[in-house]
């Protein structure tokens, strides 16, 4: 368990350093890793309910909630990368720059 959380830790840091850089392209890439972070801590929540291999008759041995949780928020960083990767592209075709600070000007 301590790898697991280790590893949501430096990809949370890794996310956050990308985030604030003033390239776009890094920040996007900084959004998608908080993302995958945020998805391996509600891997990380699950806990069984039973224990054993699930047979018929027998309920499910784990939570499948946070597997849906995992599922949608996959989905949902999916578009929120795809639409900041068309805003950064966009932003590149008309200042020739992914520097954030440089396209505002």
């Amino acid at each position: 368990m301590i790898p697991l959380a280790l590893l949501i830790a430096l990809l949370a840091a890794a996310g956050t350093y990308q985030l604030f850089q003033r390239n776009a392209l890094r920040a996007v890439v900084g959004l998608a890793l908080l993302s995958h972070a945020a998805n391996l801590s509600l891997i990380a929540m699950r806990r069984p309910i039973g224990l054993g291999a699930p047979l018929v008759g027998q309920p499910n041995p784990t939570d499948p909630l946070p597997q849906a949780l995992v599922l949608t928020a996959i989905v949902i960083s999916f578009g929120i990368t795809a639409v900041a990767l068309a805003l950064a592209a966009r932003v590149s075709e008309r200042s020739d720059t992914t520097d954030s600070q440089e396209s505002l000007l």
